[in-house]
């Protein structure tokens, strides 16, 4: 019979390992608006990637408990400067994104 420790323990990795799953999934939601963002309108996605700038735990509509994430990505029009864009992620949704800042 495992002990209280044992299941507190394996309580805290599942609760870790869907946590990081979670941030898994809205940085590549994030990091797909981006680059559809900068396709759209033709300027180059860099380093095809996206960096998370800030994280919170928010409501929904619905009253369902959701992170909030902000994520920061460059670009640029020349390849001779490099320009920031932003985007929010709300649950499994971007709520924002916006192009030089």
């Amino acid at each position: 019979m495992p002990s209280l420790f044992e299941v507190l323990g394996l309580l805290v990795l599942a609760g870790g390992v869907a946590y990081w799953l979670e941030a898994m999934r809205g940085k590549e939601l994030a990091r797909a608006a981006g680059k559809h963002a900068c396709d759209g309108a033709g300027l180059q996605f860099l380093d095809d990637t996206v960096v998370q700038t800030r994280v919170r735990v928010r409501r929904d509509e619905d009253g369902r408990i959701a992170f909030y994430r902000q994520y920061r990505f460059e670009f640029t029009d020349s390849n001779d400067a490099r320009y920031r864009g932003n985007v929010t992620v709300f649950g499994r949704r971007v709520l924002h994104l916006s192009l030089g800042s």
